[in-house]
């Protein structure tokens, strides 16, 4: 499906408006730093310490720092306007990447830059809680909305649904991290870059599959508590045989795409 001029041309526009786009890439920024602090948490846990390895984990241990409030804030922002960035891709198509070819290659890009989209809303709706003073568990907030869906056949059919669909972005994840497809989106080809792109993008898919595997097993086994989230993942692949080595494995490599963020936020095409 071919972009036209005019809609090539809003995405253009957009992108050349230097104040968004400096915002925009601090999302890739704060992104990075929460990667980094889950990355840390689920270390932590790995040797025995306390801690919510997911986002809200991140938010909190931010909240708690000096400053922390401004740079929740500050995340808010970033977050909100690489959401509005992401929902002009999906609308216009990007600027600066050529259109796919074929309508159906041109329909999946558009429908990964909503997605991308939805993932920093709700990354900005989590900074809004804490910086205001709130903040809730994400693993909390899973269990809840599992627990309420499996009260009817139509919500535990949802479910399932959204097991698979979580189940194909980790499989999505692991796929471009071990062929290096996330290059394209880059305007360097370092192999710093190579190694953390490929280290993180295969840790956080398997993370994310393990998400979509609880969901599923929540359903089956009548036990909305097993759709835990991503600390629940991570806590499940560290009850494992080899338990504390898979965590420290995951811990590493989503401490590594929280890495790769930093050389999206300088190198991405936007």
């Amino acid at each position: 499906m071919a972009i036209s001029n005019t809609s090539t041309g809003s995405a253009s526009r957009i992108a050349q408006n230097r104040t968004f786009e400096q915002f925009a890439r601090a999302g890739y920024v704060m992104s990075g730093v929460v990667h980094l602090l889950i990355g840390y948490i689920a270390l932590r846990v790995a040797f025995g310490s306390g801690g919510t390895a997911d986002q809200s984990g991140a938010m909190a241990q931010i909240a708690a720092a000096p400053g922390g409030k401004f740079v929740l804030w500050f995340a808010v922002v970033a977050f909100v306007l690489m959401a509005l960035w992401r929902l002009a891709e999906a609308a216009f198509g990007s600027a600066n990447k050529p259109d796919k070819n074929s309508a159906e290659g041109e329909a999946f890009r558009r429908v990964k830059a909503l997605a991308t989209a939805v993932v920093y809303a709700a990354l900005a709706l989590t900074a809004f809680s804490f910086a205001r003073g709130g903040g809730n568990s994400s693993s909390g907030q899973s269990k809840g909305t599992t627990a309420k869906l499996m009260e009817s056949t139509g919500g535990q059919a949802a479910l399932i649904i959204a097991a698979l669909v979580v189940l194909g972005v980790g499989g999505y994840y692991v796929h471009k991290g071990v062929t290096k497809k996330f290059l394209e989106d880059l305007d360097t080809n370092s192999q710093l870059a190579k190694r953390l792109g490929t280290a993180g993008y295969v840790a956080k898919g398997v993370a994310i599959g393990v998400i979509g595997a609880l969901i599923a097993w929540a359903v089956f086994d009548h036990d909305p508590s097993k759709a835990a989230g991503l600390d629940g993942a991570l806590k499940t692949l560290g009850a494992q045989p080899f338990g504390q080595v898979l965590l420290v494995l995951a811990a590493i490599g989503i401490a590594a795409y929280g890495l790769f963020n930093f050389f999206q936020a300088r190198h991405a095409k936007m």
